[in-house]
């Protein structure tokens, strides 16, 4: 029972599945029924469903056979149409074939003309992409065009740029093309062809400067040179000549700075043509020399191309090695100022490229490598000059060579530059200067020296004595009221002299100008140059003078007068500086003028020079003497020898009524000069007439010689007392020939009784008697009474006398050894 309940389920349930999948079939589209069947077949009852299935069929024709015969005669009316249809259609056919063959044979040049059109639709369609194509290539081929004519004309920065927007903007967007892959590929040889180029111009600006340095220098110094005379200009001045400093400041500094914005000029060259200018029109700047163009874009090429620190690397060591050419001075630079101005001219130009690339690019050089260049320079510049200068004997050429360095030092302060060691060295080359015009003057004062007449100074009218009295500070009221013509009682060498000595003093004036010195600097500088030229120069040129041999009295004598009128003149030469340099005499630490000290040593001098003349001649008139020294007579004149020598000294003296009888006042009377030489001469002549009397050539006289030798001391004497020279009081002069009166007197009155008994008291008659000299005497008079009297043993008178000498001389010899003892 249950198993037939149970197959009577699953007939049910497998009718209910045949009939769920039949209504499938009906309502799915063919495309999706295979599911459907798949299920059929995937069961077992697939017999008993194609039995429903073919059963469904059965009633599904069925269906349609009925539906058919109700509709049947509407089918065959349908049919009856369709023929009657088909006759109409088979007519249009035929119509429509004809039309078509119509349409055909009359649409044939339409087919032509539409092939025609489609060809022109699709080159138009080509050229159109062409068209767009090129739009975008003409461009990459235009900027390759200017990119070629910028290098053509070497706008080598303008074409860096161009190859940049070439590259990175204009070739990406046509890239597939061969021609552009071409162009990549000539990129990086642009690039070095571009950085070869600028490195090309550079070598040129360089080569360039280095041979326009001088003239960058020398524009500059001129600048610096109309500056300075502007800004003294400007110290007299001020208000007008602000104004115009202000307006050529700014112009320059606007030129300058529209100059330096445009590092893209297109101007290769290094140097500017410049045509030289009068020194009266504006001298242009010295970077308006300059175009410093490939300097920039050399720089800004390297940047743009990463390689800015090799182009800063090459830059300055070849900079470098240029400074070193520069500061090589040439071997014949001492020579001209020119070989100095050109070695200055470069060193200035050089610099002032420098420090305007310093300012006027970022990094190129910087302070410290700028420093470092400086500090080469300052070393070998002052070096060099030391060792040339040192060469230079020209005080003029000294003179224009301190201004130079003063203006090269002026011109690179200008620009930054410490310059303090150039104006140490510059007071080294005071020195050398001083010396140099030591030298000079030196010559000048011998000249002067020598072509002087040594005469007073004649003067023939107002003119010509307002002349003198202007070159040289001289008052004498007496001299004033005398009448024309008159006589300055000073040679012409004497104002020459004073002027030479102010010439010197304006000469180192001139050196200290601009050296940045105080007042005192200035006035002690002035007083040892002039103290040196007084003391060294001047003092010897006047000791040559006064020694050489030609030197008369007559010019010995004018050399005292003309030295105490220049030592008088010193207040005035002290005056005079203290005028220039504004600096009292009464500071501390100022510096005494030695002129006093020199014109006494010159006077002195002189003064010796004449005892020493005088001297020599009374010498040259005692070589004339010609005694006969056995004479037993005395002549009845004073020898003529000695006539002369008397008229000489007599003539000799008179010249000294013109010495000065005082440094302050001048007198017609002879002074102490005067009276020194008169007693010099006098006493010069006492000397040599006892030593020729006692020389040892005369072996033996008589007294008939010492009366004619008396006779002429008796002329000396009264020449003494007539008064050769005033002012000697009472019978001082006589008194040189004291020594040879007594010893006379002595021997002529033969009182040796006297001499015997007062030797030593100072009352003594004959005082001046030494007895050495009396026993000289005694023996020569001794042996000629033994020699000459042969028979005088046989008379008693004579024999007496014999023993009086004997006695005589043995007391004699007895005094003079107790004096010894």
């Amino acid at each position: 029972m249950e198993r037939g309940k149970m197959a009577e389920l699953e007939s049910l349930e497998t009718a209910a599945e045949h009939e769920r999948i039949l209504r499938e079939i009906e309502s799915t589209d063919t495309a999706c029924i295979g599911p459907t069947l798949r299920s059929v077949y995937d069961g077992e009852e697939h017999g008993r469903f194609m039995e429903k299935l073919e059963a469904r069929i059965r009633n599904h024709d069925r269906e349609i056979e009925k539906m058919c015969n109700f509709h049947y005669q509407g089918f065959v009316d349908s049919i009856t149409e369709l023929l009657k249809v088909r006759g109409e259609a088979q007519k249009l056919k035929h119509q429509v074939t004809d039309t078509n063959r119509k349409l055909q044979s009359e649409g044939k040049e339409l087919v032509v003309a539409m092939e025609e059109l489609k060809q022109c639709r699709l080159q138009q369609r080509n050229i159109s992409a062409t068209v767009d194509k090129l739009t975008l290539c003409l461009p990459v081929l235009e900027m390759y065009s200017k990119l070629r004519e910028q290098m053509t004309s070497k706008r080598h920065y303008p074409a860096l740029k161009t190859l940049e927007h070439l590259e990175h903007t204009y070739l990406p967007q046509v890239s597939h093309y061969r021609f552009c892959k071409i162009m990549v590929d000539n990129i990086p040889k642009l690039r070095e062809e571009i950085k070869d180029v600028s490195m090309s111009d550079l070598k040129d600006f360089l080569e360039s400067i280095r041979k326009h340095s001088d003239k960058i220098g020398e524009t500059a110094m001129k600048q610096a040179q109309q500056q300075r005379n502007l800004d003294n200009i400007v110290s007299q001045h001020p208000r007008i000549g602000g104004g115009k400093k202000y307006k050529k400041d700014v112009c320059a500094s606007s030129d300058l700075e529209v100059k330096n914005t445009s590092p893209m000029s297109e101007q290769d060259s290094g140097i500017l043509d410049v045509e030289d200018e009068d020194d009266d029109e504006e001298v242009p700047g010295a970077q308006d020399l300059v175009d410093f163009s490939p300097v920039y874009r050399c720089l800004h090429i390297y940047s743009v191309l990463g390689a800015r620190e090799t182009f800063e690397n090459y830059y300055r060591k070849q900079r470098r090695k240029q400074a070193r050419l520069v500061l090589q001075p040439p071997s014949n630079m001492h020579e001209t100022l020119d070989g100095y101005r050109k070695y200055f001219n470069q060193i200035v130009g050089f610099f002032v490229v420098e420090d305007h690339i310093l300012h006027t690019t970022q990094g190129l050089v910087n302070r410290a490598y700028i420093d470092e260049l400086w500090e080469m320079a300052l070393s070998k510049t002052i070096a060099a000059l030391r060792t040339h200068s040192s060469y230079c004997s020209d005080p003029n050429l000294v003179l224009d060579l301190k201004n130079l360095i003063v203006l090269f030092a002026d011109t690179l302060q200008g620009y930054g530059f410490p310059v303090n060691q150039l104006f140490d060295m510059l007071l080294e080359i005071r020195d050398q200067y001083s010396e140099t015009l030591l030298k000079k003057w030196s010559g000048v004062f011998r000249n002067i020296l020598d072509s002087d007449n040594y005469s007073p100074i004649p003067v023939a009218n107002e003119e010509l004595y307002k002349k003198i009295i202007g070159q040289f500070p001289f008052q004498d009221p007496e001299l004033e009221k005398q009448p024309f013509p008159k006589k300055f009682p000073f040679s012409e060498f004497v104002p020459k002299v004073y002027n030479q000595i102010k010439e010197f003093i304006y000469a180192c004036l001139k050196f200290s100008e601009d050296l940045h010195l105080s007042s005192t600097e200035v006035d002690d500088m002035i007083r040892k140059s002039t103290n040196l030229l007084l003391t060294r120069m001047l003092s010897n040129c006047l000791q040559t003078v006064i020694k050489k041999r030609n030197t008369g009295l007559t010019e010995l004598v004018q050399i005292i007068i003309n030295t105490t009128h220049l030592e008088k003149s010193c207040k005035f030469l002290e005056e005079f500086i203290t005028n220039i340099t504004n600096v009292l005499p009464e500071t501390v630490h100022t510096t005494k003028l030695y002129g006093t000290t020199t014109f006494k040593d010159a006077r002195h001098a002189a003064e010796e020079e004449i005892y020493t003349n005088l001297n020599q001649k009374i010498d040259q008139f005692l070589q004339l003497a010609d005694y006969d020294w056995m004479a037993t007579e005395p002549g009845s004149k004073a020898s003529d020898y000695l006539v002369d020598l008397i008229a000489f000294l007599r003539s000799t003296f008179a010249v000294f009524t013109h010495l000065p009888g005082d440094v302050d006042v001048h007198s017609t009377m002879s002074g102490k000069v005067a009276q020194t030489a008169c007693m010099s001469s006098c006493k010069h002549l006492s000397t040599s007439l006892m030593q020729l009397l006692l020389e040892a050539e005369v072996r033996q006289l008589t007294l008939g010689a010492l009366q004619q030798f008396n006779l002429d001391v008796e002329e000396c004497e009264q020449f003494a007392r007539s008064g050769p020279v005033p002012g000697f009081q009472g019978d001082t002069l006589q008194l040189a020939f004291i020594d040879l009166r007594q010893l006379l007197d002595l021997f002529i009155q033969w009182d040796w009784s006297t001499y015997l008994a007062d030797y030593g008291q100072p009352t003594c008659k004959y005082l001046r008697v030494n007895p050495t000299t009396a026993l000289i005497l005694l023996e020569k008079m001794k042996d000629t009474s033994r020699k000459n009297n042969v028979f005088a043993q046989f008379r008693k008178n004579e024999r007496d006398k014999q023993k009086l000498i004997d006695t005589v001389a043995k007391q004699l010899r007895s005094l003079i050894n107790s004096h010894h003892l």
